[in-house]
């Protein structure tokens, strides 16, 4: 399929993309206008047969206007920011229906970005680390990422900004499926008096002396001396001193105390139903509980439509994932119809060939289906991007092309994003347009939004031809 577009496109900024792009200038008003024909002669998803069984579920989904459709996208920084992960969110619950937000973890409390839609807070002390530098004995499950504490006096706050994304549903996420958590949905303000030492200060004047200022409050001048810091009798004029004293003042300090909910144990989750739908809520500790770790949360609400979850982590590779069985069995908790990965530039900084790369793919791939044997998948090229700053990033169009080449003999569909967007000769054109950031492997937000829409208009074209077939 050939669409060819033309936009007029003032100084640099573009939203467009071009794999052959003609470039003429042409003054209006004395003002330079770049005319750029684009042309996405290569925008298809291949060997969408792989992926029919999703097909068929969304198009029951369509007809009947019933029932849920879960979408998981898994990958490395690229889809932590959920720029292109949000933006194909609104396109697909846009057509088809808003069935939640999916999952979500509170990234901030693990110190790293997290998804706009959604606010965490957190009151306690945690510890955290990313599946590319966790061992083992980290329970590193869905998100990718630990979040662990000992403390029994936390609250992780989820407060959700956007009404869309209200929920009723909450499943939370937890290593062995534990019941480690409750949930509040309520808080009150407890006000608590304390007493504290009552402070005192004298203004040091002209012709005062140490011993003077002592006896005029009752204190010795070794405990007043001490109170200061002072080493010696002499003091200037004008200095504030703190006087020692054992009276004592009120103080009013406001707590919030949460109202706990128990959570009720699924196979694969602990729940929470609402019967009105909520936009924030607390995670507080199960009192019996001494150890915790939190791996995401799911949201949803009771409407008929689909899910769309970024599961993303910074740096993260294939063999990241791999190494912590408790990814692929928590992975069920999700219900996938569709799971797609997008994985790959990382692997390209550690310079592994495309033989070592699919090995760690094929991995995932195979962990996938053994758990979700229902889920059908979906495999997105890496985006171009230079190594290292300067050098062509000749790796990932090597992971191209034995994404592609396997896809048929081992059961997933492609999308080339790689080649949709240009490949490496389009790099520098691409981030002239302000689609990629200075880095040159990370895209700015036109640019993943830009990557959406291309994927979003390829994924429809496909479901079309699905439709028209049957």
């Amino acid at each position: 399929m050939k669409n060819k577009i033309i936009l007029f496109l003032l100084g640099l900024t573009s939203f467009g993309f071009a794999q052959e792009v003609d470039t003429t200038f042409v003054a209006i008003d004395s003002t330079i206008v770049d005319t750029v024909e684009v042309t996405f002669d290569k925008n298809d998803i291949q060997n969408t047969s792989a992926i029919a069984a999703f097909y068929e579920r969304l198009f029951q989904l369509e007809q009947s206007k019933e029932g849920k459709i879960n979408i998981v996208h898994i990958g490395d920084s690229h889809i932590q920011a959920d720029l292109f992960t949000a933006r194909m969110r609104n396109h697909l619950q846009n057509a088809f229906g808003n069935a939640g937000f999916g999952f979500t973890f509170p990234y901030s409390v693990a110190k790293t970005n997290n998804s706009a839609p959604i606010r965490f807070t957190a009151s306690g002390s945690f510890q955290s680390v990313r599946n590319l530098y966790a061992d083992s004995s980290k329970p590193v499950g869905l998100s990718g990422i630990a979040l662990e504490t000992k403390s029994d006096n936390f609250a992780i706050q989820v407060q959700v900004k956007d009404a869309r994304y209200n929920f009723t549903n909450l499943k939370v996420i937890t290593p062995q499926n534990a019941n480690l958590f409750d949930v509040s949905v309520s808080n009150k303000n407890i006000v608590i008096e304390t007493k504290v030492p009552k402070k005192i200060t004298h203004k040091v004047k002209p012709g005062e002396v140490l011993g003077g200022i002592a006896d005029k409050y009752n204190v010795s001048l070794k405990a007043l001396k001490k109170a200061n810091g002072l080493k010696s009798d002499m003091i200037r004029d004008g200095k504030i001193l703190t006087i020692p004293s054992k009276q004592t003042q009120p103080r009013f300090v406001t707590k919030t105390e949460f109202v706990p909910i128990d959570l009720q144990t699924s196979i694969f989750s602990n729940d929470y139903i609402s019967e009105k739908p909520l936009d924030k809520i607390a995670i507080v500790p199960n009192q019996n509980v001494n150890d915790f770790a939190l791996n995401g949360l799911i949201l949803g609400n009771n409407a008929p439509g689909i899910t769309y979850s970024g599961i993303g982590v910074n740096g993260a590779k294939c063999s990241d994932y791999n190494k912590f069985p408790l990814f692929f069995e928590q992975l069920p908790a999700l219900q996938p119809d569709l799971i797609i990965i997008s994985l790959g530039t990382n692997e390209s900084f550690d310079k592994q060939s495309a033989e070592q790369y699919f090995k760690q793919l094929n991995q995932m791939i195979a962990s996938i289906k053994e758990k979700t044997p229902l889920a059908t998948i979906l495999v997105t090229t890496p985006p171009p991007s230079v190594l290292h700053r300067k050098y062509t990033n000749t790796f990932i169009a090597d992971y191209a092309v034995k994404i592609k080449e396997n896809a048929h003999s081992n059961g997933y569909a492609v999308w080339d994003l790689f080649e949709v967007f240009g490949g490496n000769k389009n790099i520098f054109k691409n981030a002239a347009k302000g689609l990629m950031s200075r880095d040159k492997v990370h895209y700015s937000k036109i640019g993943y939004e830009k990557q959406a829409d291309l994927f979003f208009e390829a994924f429809l074209q496909s479901y079309e031809l699905y439709k028209s077939a049957k």
